[in-house]
């Protein structure tokens, strides 16, 4: 049974210790060590997941399992009728229970509840992630590529995948 909270400033730290067990299990294979530790400390700084909720418009939500927080996604608006799920990301022992597809199933809910008209969902996945078939499965397609400069040297080289969401 899994339960979802939208999180608040003083979850950065909860946000952080998650992130910190699923990035090298999510990356390890695909970037460089180098690189993966400078995208974590970018990204998931608790001052930097501070400023993602207050000045860049991100909402943060925290996943449980049994009571024990499993995973987090955040959305931020890009336009209108866009959104963006920033980040979609469970414990690796939880992986195959279904906390995946409840995080977006949950985060179109949220959407939907904000944004009762037509919208379209988007995430960016690296190119080389195993998960591109599972947001397949749950109905995004790939329609474009990104290769987005972060700095350092060190590119995001990813898919950009959309699903359209009726009212």
């Amino acid at each position: 049974m899994f339960l979802i909270r939208t999180a608040e400033i003083k979850d950065n730290l909860l946000i952080n210790r998650l992130a910190s067990q699923v990035w090298e299990a999510t990356y390890g294979n695909i970037l460089t060590r180098e690189q993966l530790e400078f995208m974590f400390d970018a990204m998931y700084a608790p001052e930097s997941i501070t400023k993602q909720m207050t000045e860049q418009g991100h909402t943060y939500f925290i996943v449980y399992a049994d009571n024990e927080p499993c995973g987090y996604f955040s959305l931020e608006q890009k336009e209108p009728d866009t959104y963006i799920f920033q980040k979609i990301y469970a414990l690796p022992q939880t992986q195959g229970t279904g906390v995946g597809r409840y995080m977006i199933e949950q985060g179109i809910a949220y959407l939907k509840s904000i944004h009762p008209t037509p919208f379209k969902a988007m995430l960016y996945v690296n190119r080389e992630n195993p998960a591109v078939g599972f947001y397949k499965h749950l109905g995004f397609h790939i329609a474009d590529t990104r290769d987005h400069p972060i700095g350092n040297g060190y590119y995001m080289n990813d898919y950009i995948m959309e699903m359209e969401v009726g009212g």
